[in-house]
């Protein structure tokens, strides 16, 4: 859209159609996340493995060159398992979950891998006013709906034995009282268990004021902190649901003429809704064409909440100005063909 790039990717379809009427060529496509879904993902295993080495196993087979870490931190995995069959996105969702994040394409067609950074500053003020000389939107939806929201969300998983845990224990053969080989102290704190067929987290959301419990099974995780990053990577995606806000705005730019773009925040000020908030743009579509011209359509949700763990040291800014923190260094890599 003039000099800048909205969306990278391959086209799926071609129809062309030829009648009195004239002649119609539609086309349809998807950006390069379209690989991923389709696709079976490479059949690998391999132990400690960091995330961007895990995710470049997975992606780089499949054409994905760029890909970028956006988060405070990563882990790593103490295994790795690709089910055959299994589709790249869905490994790819499975491993960034681990770590408490989610992968998304960006324009230029760069994976990322990460979470929003919630201390940006919004990009502009969206009013609904009773007072028409200060309105500025088109229309705004604000769709609430509890069924997707839990009061408690409990996850339950397993884990295998670890690198760790599987050490071998030195016995000591030399005590004349028992008579029966026994580990020293030190070698019993390394031998660790065999595994936990038992881990569990719980999440619990205050804004939800009655009783809606839930209970969901993962599978196999690497220890305690991966199960506590999918319960409440799950918890706020329940908790994002409650909540839909969509608005149509004249034009496809900010006020300072950036395009519309996911990730960005907004503060919202509705008389009619009551609302007077900051939100987080999480989808845009751009429509153009008679009668109504150039608008976009923007869907946001609320602030914060989306992958909590990305920044989790930094909180997110409220409309007052404040000093803005130093950015982390995020790891970019570019794999040559």
């Amino acid at each position: 859209m003039g000099d800048d790039v909205i969306l990278s990717g391959r086209i799926d379809s071609v129809q062309r159609e030829v009648s009195r009427r004239g002649l119609m060529l539609s086309l349809s496509g998807r950006d390069n996340a379209a690989v991923l879904v389709d696709c079976a993902a490479p059949i690998y295993n391999a132990r400690q493995l960091n995330l961007d080495e895990a995710i470049s196993a997975i992606v780089s087979p499949l054409g994905i060159k760029r890909v970028r870490i956006q988060a405070a931190g990563v882990t790593r995995n103490d295994m790795i398992h690709i089910e055959p069959g299994e589709r790249a996105w869905d490994a790819l969702v499975r491993i960034a979950s681990a770590r408490g994040l989610w992968p998304w394409f960006e324009p230029d067609g760069t994976l990322v891998i990460g979470g929003p950074d919630y201390t940006r500053e919004p990009v502009a003020t969206l009013q609904l006013s009773r007072t028409e000389n200060k309105t500025n939107v088109l229309s705004l939806v604000d769709s609430r709906n509890i069924s997707g929201c839990y009061s408690e969300l409990t996850v339950l998983a397993q884990s295998h034995a670890t690198l760790a845990d599987s050490q071998l224990v030195t016995l000591d053969v030399s005590d004349p009282q028992s008579g029966e080989p026994s580990a020293t102290e030190e070698d019993t704190e390394q031998a660790g268990a065999t595994g936990h067929y038992n881990r569990s987290h719980t999440e619990r959301d205050p804004t939800v004021e009655w009783y809606r419990p839930q209970i969901l099974v993962v599978g196999d995780v690497d220890d305690a902190q991966q199960l506590t990053y999918r319960a409440r990577k799950a918890m706020a995606d329940a908790r994002l649901s409650g909540l839909d806000i969509t608005i149509e705005v004249p034009g496809h730019r900010t006020p300072a003429g950036v395009l519309w773009t996911p990730g960005q925040r907004i503060h919202v000020v509705s008389e009619p809704h009551g609302i007077d908030d900051v939100f987080f743009l999480m989808g845009r579509s751009f429509n153009g064409g008679r009668p109504g011209g150039q608008t976009t359509t923007l869907r946001v949700k609320e602030d914060g909440v989306w992958i909590p763990d990305a920044y989790p040291n930094s909180k997110r800014k409220a409309r007052r100005k404040k000093k803005k923190p130093e950015l982390v260094v995020l790891n970019v890599w570019d794999k040559k063909s």
